[in-house]
């Protein structure tokens, strides 16, 4: 079904990019302070730094690099006042200064699996054949499910046999692992975007308390579209945080085996 080497050969690149030295302490601090913030003050995000923490947002890894995500930065003030009663008018949205949809999307692979290859092909450097290879053979295979989700079925049951006897990658094999396929690789871009916000001086709080089908009917999303959460920024008031950060013992969590 696939050649394993596409997986376990390293390819010959002509490329470097060395890792930056990185401020440790400065890091912890902006991961430790990061927190999901109830309340917000009247402070206002300047245009420039909200686009650039949305930029950032973008360089989250992403499976196969297919960047299965859109960010709608909703400015509209009716649109932002419905989003704000969609997301049952809770603090973390009634007082956000700017309020982000994030959007998982199941059916743009394809799209942007062609984009991908194109941008391959009119690059000045030369890509390797099992590169252009992935995505002009395996991506097409693993994540097209075809009509109804037949090709799929087809293909979850030859995966479970060629699993019997060979290391087999098993998903995504129907449109539930679609889904999730699309939500992992955005939830990791959220992430990116509430600490590139708490790097920047600001605060934010991802909302899954939300009326989804009416927030996807306000944007206008099309059916491969969900959302994934909704989140609010600003800068924190001083009763932002409801109380010191819980967290359970890391050994219910962090397993050595």
């Amino acid at each position: 079904m696939f050649k394993t080497s596409i997986f376990s050969e390293i390819p010959e690149l002509k490329y470097e990019e060395p890792a930056l030295e990185i401020n440790k302490e400065e890091f912890i601090k902006t991961i430790k302070s990061r927190r999901s913030v109830r309340s917000y003050t009247n402070d206002k995000i300047p245009e420039n730094e909200m686009m650039e923490c949305l930029e950032l947002a973008l360089l989250a890894p992403t499976s196969s690099n297919l960047q299965c995500w859109e960010f709608y930065w909703v400015r509209e003030s009716a649109k932002k006042e419905k989003l704000k009663e969609y997301c049952l008018n809770q603090p973390a949205a009634s007082t956000a200064q700017e309020l982000v949809v994030c959007v998982a999307r199941t059916d743009t692979w394809k799209k942007n699996n062609r984009e991908i290859i194109s941008n391959f092909e009119n690059s000045e450097r030369k890509i390797p054949k099992a590169v252009l290879m992935y995505y002009k053979k395996i991506v097409p295979l693993a994540y097209n499910q075809g009509f109804f989700g037949l090709f799929g079925f087809v293909k979850r049951i030859a995966l479970f046999f060629r699993g019997i006897k060979k290391v087999t990658p098993r998903e995504p094999s129907s449109q539930g692992d679609m889904r999730v396929w699309a939500h992992k690789t955005t939830a990791l871009a959220c992430e990116n975007l509430m600490l590139s916000l708490r790097a920047y001086g600001y605060d934010s709080c991802p909302m899954e308390g939300m009326d989804s089908k009416r927030i996807k009917k306000l944007l206008n999303l099309p059916k491969g579209a969900e959302v994934c959460m909704v989140v609010s920024a600003g800068k924190r008031a001083s009763n932002g945080v409801y109380g010191k950060r819980l967290r359970l013992k890391s050994d219910n969590f962090i397993i050595e085996v």
